[in-house]
């Protein structure tokens, strides 16, 4: 389960041929947020139904999901008990526990995003060139880069990984170009370089040992 159109595009274009080869199919299916319209986190309380119905209507497959931990509502299990000061990954982890407790089903595989999907972007600063005429723009990201891996790049309101790139590349718009960069980086270096990315995909892949 996915949050909207450029996960389920990532998904698609950059993991669901090389899964299938070795006999892990993905299907991304986007959040529904009300009748006719799908995409959006906005509250846990309308995606646990969601999650509940697919975990039921095929207990020989396994449901996960690509949820950005950036912005995550404040419904959200586990959010009440995060201790101050926690680390990112910390507060994920223990996020991703007690979202698996909340939903209770044993082919339930929970997965957040650290801090966002484009935080898999800036594992290659590189591949964003092709979208710009001028290089220079890309300067902040390559500094930023430099002394942060990609997952370790904060949540704030004005330097989360996509306002970061907001900021370099007016134009960017996620559901085009996010899909595109990524496939240009490709998923063996994303893994590479976004460690809690790596352990969900070997999560995955331990369901049918490659």
């Amino acid at each position: 389960m996915v949050e909207g159109q450029t996960e389920e595009a990532f998904l698609n274009e950059v993991m669901v041929q090389p899964y299938a080869a070795h006999g892990i199919f993905l299907t991304p299916i986007i959040i529904s947020t009300s009748p006719g319209y799908k995409g959006g986190l906005t509250s846990y309380s309308k995606v646990k139904p969601q999650i509940d119905k697919l975990c039921k209507q095929d207990e020989g497959a396994f449901v996960t999901t690509f949820f950005d931990f950036y912005a995550l509502p404040k419904d959200f299990p586990g959010q009440n008990s995060i201790a101050p000061h926690t680390p990112a990954l910390a507060k994920v982890l223990h996020l991703e526990q007690h979202f698996a407790a909340a939903i209770g089903h044993a082919n339930f595989i929970p997965n957040l995003v650290l801090h966002e999907f484009e935080a898999l972007l800036l594992t290659d600063i590189n591949a964003f060139a092709d979208w710009t005429d001028n290089d220079v723009v890309l300067e902040p990201l390559r500094k930023i880069r430099v002394t942060h891996e990609p997952e370790d790049i904060n949540d704030g309101v004005q330097t989360a990984p996509s306002k970061r790139i907001i900021a370099a590349m007016p134009r960017y718009q996620k559901t085009v170009h996010g899909p595109l960069i990524a496939s240009t980086i490709g998923l063996d270096a994303i893994r590479a370089a976004c460690p809690h990315f790596h352990r969900w995909l070997l999560e995955l892949e331990a369901l049918c040992p490659f």
